[in-house]
Formats: structure tokens, sequence, C-alpha cells
């Protein structure tokens, strides 16, 4: 799923081990999330929004048909 969260993250002057402490995740998720080789559960995804004051759809994508590569 495409994404605007380093978007986000960089209007917000967080980095990405901020943002992951804020969120309760490790920085490999937020790296992941952001390269958009993992799309986060529906709680993390509010979660993003509701820290950064917006929707889930002005940060998330959606892409019909496509999903994330699982590795």
């Amino acid at each position: 799923m495409k994404n605007k969260l380093k978007v986000y993250r960089a209007m917000h002057d967080l980095t990405q081990e901020m943002l992951a402490d804020k969120l309760g995740v490790t920085r490999q998720t937020i790296i992941a999330i952001e390269k958009g080789k993992y799309d986060p559960s529906l709680e993390l995804a509010f979660k993003i929004a509701k820290l950064f004051n917006t929707k889930i759809e002005d940060i998330f994508i959606y892409e019909t048909g496509k999903t994330a590569k699982k590795e």
C-alpha cells in the first residue's frame, strides 16, 4: 500500500525511532511501512492518523487489487 508516512513524519520533525516509540512499534516496522513492504494493521493505521491529527486515507492510499509483498 502506498503511503505518505515519511512525508508526515518529516513535517513533524520525527525520526523513525521517535515515531516508533510514540506508536509502540519497532523502527524496522516504520521502515517497512514507509517502503510499502508492510501494511499496518487497522489499529496501527488509526494510531498513526491520530498522532498526526489527520484521517487514515490522508496517509495511506489504498490500491485495489494490490497487496504488500510478503517476505
